[in-house]
Protein backbone atom coordinates (compact mmCIF):
# COMPACT_ATOMS: atom_id res chain seq x y z
CA UNK A 1 0.00 0.00 0.00
CA UNK A 2 1.33 3.44 -0.92
CA UNK A 3 0.37 6.40 1.27
CA UNK A 4 1.27 10.09 1.36
CA UNK A 5 1.13 13.05 3.71
CA UNK A 6 1.39 16.81 3.26
CA UNK A 7 2.53 18.96 6.17
CA UNK A 8 2.17 22.74 5.77
CA UNK A 9 4.37 24.13 8.54
CA UNK A 10 5.41 27.62 9.53
CA UNK A 11 8.80 27.31 7.84
CA UNK A 12 8.28 24.75 5.08
CA UNK A 13 5.78 22.50 3.31
CA UNK A 14 6.60 18.79 3.02
CA UNK A 15 5.28 15.96 0.92
CA UNK A 16 6.12 12.48 2.18
CA UNK A 17 5.35 9.35 0.14
CA UNK A 18 5.77 5.96 1.83
CA UNK A 19 5.10 2.31 1.09
CA UNK A 20 3.60 0.15 3.84
CA UNK A 21 4.67 -3.48 4.24
CA UNK A 22 3.89 -6.10 6.85
CA UNK A 23 6.73 -7.81 8.73
CA UNK A 24 6.75 -11.47 9.76
CA UNK A 25 5.18 -10.41 13.07
CA UNK A 26 2.30 -8.76 11.22
CA UNK A 27 3.33 -5.25 12.24
CA UNK A 28 3.27 -2.57 9.52
CA UNK A 29 6.61 -1.20 8.34
CA UNK A 30 6.81 2.19 6.64
CA UNK A 31 9.42 2.72 3.93
CA UNK A 32 9.98 6.30 2.76
CA UNK A 33 9.91 6.59 -1.03
CA UNK A 34 10.26 10.34 -1.43
CA UNK A 35 10.32 13.47 0.72
CA UNK A 36 9.98 16.89 -0.92
CA UNK A 37 10.42 20.13 1.03
CA UNK A 38 9.54 23.66 -0.13
CA UNK A 39 10.55 26.59 2.17
CA UNK A 40 7.31 28.60 2.09
CA UNK A 41 8.23 30.44 5.33
CA UNK A 42 4.61 31.36 6.11
CA UNK A 43 5.47 32.28 9.68
CA UNK A 44 7.40 35.37 8.56
CA UNK A 45 4.10 36.79 7.27
CA UNK A 46 1.70 35.45 9.84
CA UNK A 47 3.37 35.93 13.22
CA UNK A 48 3.81 39.65 12.53
CA UNK A 49 0.84 40.56 10.33
CA UNK A 50 -1.65 37.78 11.19
CA UNK A 51 -2.31 37.19 7.50
CA UNK A 52 -0.76 35.40 4.52
CA UNK A 53 0.33 37.74 1.74
CA UNK A 54 -0.80 37.31 -1.90
CA UNK A 55 2.77 36.30 -2.80
CA UNK A 56 2.81 33.53 -0.20
CA UNK A 57 -0.69 32.45 -1.21
CA UNK A 58 0.53 32.03 -4.79
CA UNK A 59 3.50 29.98 -3.51
CA UNK A 60 1.19 27.71 -1.50
CA UNK A 61 -1.01 27.07 -4.51
CA UNK A 62 1.94 26.38 -6.82
CA UNK A 63 3.46 24.02 -4.24
CA UNK A 64 0.28 21.97 -3.75
CA UNK A 65 -0.28 21.78 -7.50
CA UNK A 66 3.26 20.43 -7.88
CA UNK A 67 2.62 17.95 -5.06
CA UNK A 68 -0.56 16.81 -6.82
CA UNK A 69 1.44 16.06 -9.98
CA UNK A 70 3.94 14.05 -7.90
CA UNK A 71 1.11 12.14 -6.21
CA UNK A 72 -0.27 11.27 -9.63
CA UNK A 73 3.19 10.19 -10.84
CA UNK A 74 3.60 7.90 -7.80
CA UNK A 75 0.08 6.51 -8.17
CA UNK A 76 -1.24 7.87 -4.87
CA UNK A 77 -4.96 8.66 -4.92
CA UNK A 78 -6.50 11.36 -2.73
CA UNK A 79 -8.08 8.67 -0.49
CA UNK A 80 -4.53 7.56 0.35
CA UNK A 81 -3.41 11.09 1.29
CA UNK A 82 -3.65 12.99 4.56
CA UNK A 83 -2.81 16.71 4.65
CA UNK A 84 -2.51 19.07 7.59
CA UNK A 85 -1.49 22.67 8.28
CA UNK A 86 -0.11 23.82 11.61
CA UNK A 87 0.82 26.93 13.59
CA UNK A 88 1.12 29.61 10.87
CA UNK A 89 -2.11 28.56 9.21
CA UNK A 90 -3.82 28.43 12.63
CA UNK A 91 -2.88 32.06 13.25
CA UNK A 92 -3.58 33.38 9.73
CA UNK A 93 -6.84 35.28 9.40
CA UNK A 94 -7.15 34.20 5.76
CA UNK A 95 -5.87 30.63 6.21
CA UNK A 96 -9.24 28.91 5.82
CA UNK A 97 -10.01 30.93 2.70
CA UNK A 98 -6.67 30.02 1.10
CA UNK A 99 -7.09 26.31 1.83
CA UNK A 100 -10.59 26.41 0.34
CA UNK A 101 -9.04 27.73 -2.89
CA UNK A 102 -6.38 25.00 -2.75
CA UNK A 103 -9.09 22.34 -2.50
CA UNK A 104 -11.08 23.87 -5.35
CA UNK A 105 -8.07 23.95 -7.70
CA UNK A 106 -6.33 20.69 -6.69
CA UNK A 107 -8.91 18.52 -4.94
CA UNK A 108 -6.60 18.27 -1.92
CA UNK A 109 -8.29 18.91 1.42
CA UNK A 110 -5.84 20.33 3.96
CA UNK A 111 -7.02 20.37 7.57
CA UNK A 112 -5.86 23.06 9.98
CA UNK A 113 -5.07 21.07 13.11
CA UNK A 114 -4.73 22.21 16.72
CA UNK A 115 -1.43 22.13 18.55
CA UNK A 116 -2.58 19.25 20.75
CA UNK A 117 -3.62 17.26 17.67
CA UNK A 118 -0.20 17.98 16.17
CA UNK A 119 1.48 16.59 19.31
CA UNK A 120 -0.74 13.49 19.14
CA UNK A 121 0.08 12.86 15.48
CA UNK A 122 3.81 13.12 16.15
CA UNK A 123 3.35 10.57 18.95
CA UNK A 124 1.66 8.29 16.37
CA UNK A 125 5.21 7.33 15.38
CA UNK A 126 5.34 5.20 18.58
CA UNK A 127 9.13 5.38 18.74
CA UNK A 128 9.23 5.09 22.54
CA UNK A 129 7.24 1.86 22.47
CA UNK A 130 10.22 0.16 20.80
CA UNK A 131 12.71 1.44 23.36
CA UNK A 132 13.77 0.44 26.87
CA UNK A 133 10.69 0.37 29.15
CA UNK A 134 12.83 1.17 32.19
CA UNK A 135 13.12 4.78 31.03
CA UNK A 136 10.67 7.57 30.40
CA UNK A 137 10.68 9.58 27.17
CA UNK A 138 9.86 13.13 26.16
CA UNK A 139 9.03 13.71 22.50
CA UNK A 140 10.19 17.20 21.48
CA UNK A 141 9.09 18.53 18.10
CA UNK A 142 10.31 22.05 17.37
CA UNK A 143 8.70 23.91 14.49
CA UNK A 144 8.62 27.45 13.19
CA UNK A 145 5.50 28.42 15.11
CA UNK A 146 5.16 25.97 17.98
CA UNK A 147 6.83 23.24 20.01
CA UNK A 148 4.96 20.01 20.73
CA UNK A 149 5.81 17.94 23.81
CA UNK A 150 4.59 14.42 24.59
CA UNK A 151 5.65 12.64 27.78
CA UNK A 152 5.76 8.83 27.75
CA UNK A 153 6.15 6.86 31.03
CA UNK A 154 5.22 3.43 32.40
CA UNK A 155 4.23 2.29 28.93
CA UNK A 156 1.66 5.08 28.54
CA UNK A 157 1.30 8.58 27.16
CA UNK A 158 1.11 10.74 30.30
CA UNK A 159 1.12 14.27 28.95
CA UNK A 160 1.03 16.15 25.67
CA UNK A 161 0.87 19.86 24.99
CA UNK A 162 1.64 22.41 22.31
CA UNK A 163 3.36 25.71 23.15
CA UNK A 164 3.50 28.79 20.92
CA UNK A 165 7.28 28.85 21.07
CA UNK A 166 8.85 28.29 17.66
CA UNK A 167 11.93 29.27 15.71
CA UNK A 168 10.27 31.92 13.55
CA UNK A 169 8.31 33.33 16.50
CA UNK A 170 11.65 33.75 18.30
CA UNK A 171 13.27 35.42 15.30
CA UNK A 172 10.26 37.78 15.12
CA UNK A 173 10.46 38.44 18.89
CA UNK A 174 6.96 37.08 19.38
CA UNK A 175 7.87 34.91 22.40
CA UNK A 176 7.53 36.52 25.82
CA UNK A 177 9.03 35.43 29.14
CA UNK A 178 5.60 34.17 30.19
CA UNK A 179 5.59 31.66 27.32
CA UNK A 180 8.89 30.22 28.54
CA UNK A 181 7.64 30.15 32.14
CA UNK A 182 4.47 28.29 31.11
CA UNK A 183 6.53 25.64 29.33
CA UNK A 184 9.00 25.29 32.21
CA UNK A 185 6.20 25.00 34.82
CA UNK A 186 4.31 22.40 32.76
CA UNK A 187 7.43 20.32 32.20
CA UNK A 188 8.44 20.31 35.85
CA UNK A 189 4.90 19.56 36.99
CA UNK A 190 4.24 16.73 34.54
CA UNK A 191 7.64 15.04 34.85
CA UNK A 192 7.83 15.20 38.65
CA UNK A 193 9.05 11.89 40.02
CA UNK A 194 10.77 10.95 36.73
CA UNK A 195 13.54 13.56 36.59
CA UNK A 196 16.39 11.05 36.89
CA UNK A 197 15.74 8.90 33.83
CA UNK A 198 14.04 10.93 31.08
CA UNK A 199 15.40 10.41 27.56
CA UNK A 200 14.60 12.88 24.79
CA UNK A 201 13.27 12.01 21.34
CA UNK A 202 13.72 14.92 18.95
CA UNK A 203 12.01 15.62 15.65
CA UNK A 204 12.05 18.45 13.14
CA UNK A 205 14.43 19.62 10.45
CA UNK A 206 16.78 21.47 12.80
CA UNK A 207 17.56 18.61 15.16
CA UNK A 208 18.03 16.35 12.13
CA UNK A 209 20.53 18.81 10.68
CA UNK A 210 22.41 18.98 14.00
CA UNK A 211 22.53 15.18 14.11
CA UNK A 212 23.91 15.12 10.57
CA UNK A 213 26.58 17.71 11.41
CA UNK A 214 27.56 15.78 14.54
CA UNK A 215 28.59 12.74 12.45
CA UNK A 216 27.04 10.49 15.10
CA UNK A 217 26.21 6.93 14.05
CA UNK A 218 22.55 6.14 13.34
CA UNK A 219 20.80 5.20 16.58
CA UNK A 220 23.29 7.03 18.82
CA UNK A 221 21.99 9.95 20.90
CA UNK A 222 23.11 13.57 21.04
CA UNK A 223 24.00 14.81 24.51
CA UNK A 224 22.80 17.91 26.33
CA UNK A 225 26.37 19.24 26.45
CA UNK A 226 26.73 18.78 22.67
CA UNK A 227 23.59 20.82 22.00
CA UNK A 228 24.77 23.55 24.39
CA UNK A 229 28.10 23.68 22.55
CA UNK A 230 26.39 23.86 19.15
CA UNK A 231 24.15 26.67 20.44
CA UNK A 232 27.16 28.71 21.61
CA UNK A 233 29.11 27.97 18.43
CA UNK A 234 26.33 28.83 15.96
CA UNK A 235 25.30 31.91 17.95
CA UNK A 236 28.78 33.36 17.44
CA UNK A 237 28.32 33.47 13.64
CA UNK A 238 26.05 35.48 11.36
CA UNK A 239 23.48 33.75 9.16
CA UNK A 240 25.77 34.20 6.15
CA UNK A 241 28.72 32.72 8.03
CA UNK A 242 26.63 29.71 9.11
CA UNK A 243 25.65 29.16 5.48
CA UNK A 244 29.29 29.22 4.38
CA UNK A 245 30.89 27.31 7.26
CA UNK A 246 28.29 24.58 7.69
CA UNK A 247 26.90 24.42 4.14
CA UNK A 248 23.41 25.37 5.35
CA UNK A 249 20.58 26.75 3.25
CA UNK A 250 19.52 30.26 4.25
CA UNK A 251 16.14 28.99 5.46
CA UNK A 252 17.98 26.60 7.80
CA UNK A 253 20.84 28.89 8.84
CA UNK A 254 18.57 31.49 10.42
CA UNK A 255 16.27 29.14 12.38
CA UNK A 256 18.84 26.65 13.67
CA UNK A 257 19.97 28.88 16.55
CA UNK A 258 16.49 29.52 18.02
CA UNK A 259 15.77 25.79 17.57
CA UNK A 260 18.84 24.92 19.63
CA UNK A 261 17.75 27.45 22.26
CA UNK A 262 14.41 25.65 22.58
CA UNK A 263 15.96 22.18 22.79
CA UNK A 264 18.55 23.28 25.35
CA UNK A 265 15.93 24.93 27.57
CA UNK A 266 13.62 21.92 27.48
CA UNK A 267 16.42 19.46 28.17
CA UNK A 268 17.65 21.59 31.08
CA UNK A 269 14.18 21.91 32.65
CA UNK A 270 13.41 18.18 32.27
CA UNK A 271 16.93 17.12 33.29
CA UNK A 272 17.41 15.29 29.97
CA UNK A 273 21.01 14.24 29.35
CA UNK A 274 20.52 12.50 25.96
CA UNK A 275 18.23 12.96 22.97
CA UNK A 276 17.68 10.47 20.16
CA UNK A 277 16.92 11.71 16.64
CA UNK A 278 15.01 8.97 14.77
CA UNK A 279 14.10 11.11 11.72
CA UNK A 280 10.40 11.34 12.44
CA UNK A 281 7.99 14.22 12.11
CA UNK A 282 4.42 15.26 11.62
CA UNK A 283 4.29 13.85 8.08
CA UNK A 284 5.31 10.40 9.38
CA UNK A 285 2.62 10.60 12.05
CA UNK A 286 0.03 11.61 9.47
CA UNK A 287 0.85 8.55 7.37
CA UNK A 288 0.67 6.21 10.35
CA UNK A 289 -2.65 7.76 11.41
CA UNK A 290 -4.01 7.40 7.86
CA UNK A 291 -2.92 3.76 7.74
CA UNK A 292 -4.74 3.02 11.00
CA UNK A 293 -7.87 4.79 9.69
CA UNK A 294 -7.80 2.70 6.51
CA UNK A 295 -7.35 -0.53 8.51
CA UNK A 296 -10.27 0.35 10.79
CA UNK A 297 -12.54 1.20 7.84
CA UNK A 298 -11.63 -2.06 6.13
CA UNK A 299 -12.40 -4.01 9.30
CA UNK A 300 -15.74 -2.22 9.57
CA UNK A 301 -16.61 -3.30 6.04
CA UNK A 302 -15.67 -6.94 6.60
Amino acid sequence: MRLAAIDIGSNAARLLISDVFHSDTGKPEFQKINLVRVPLRLGFDVFEKKTISPEKESMILSTIKAYKLLLDAYGVGLHHLKAAATSAMRDAGNGTEILARVKEETGIDIEIITGDTEATLIYENHVAENMDKDHTYLYIDVGGGSTELSFFAEGKLKFRKSFNIGTIRLLKRQVEEKHWDDMKDALRRETRGHMEDIIGIGSGGNINKIFSLSKRKEGKPLTFDMLKDYYKEFSSFSVQERQRLYKLREDRADVIVPALQIYVNIMRWANIKEIYVPKIGLADGLIQHLYEELVRSRQAIF
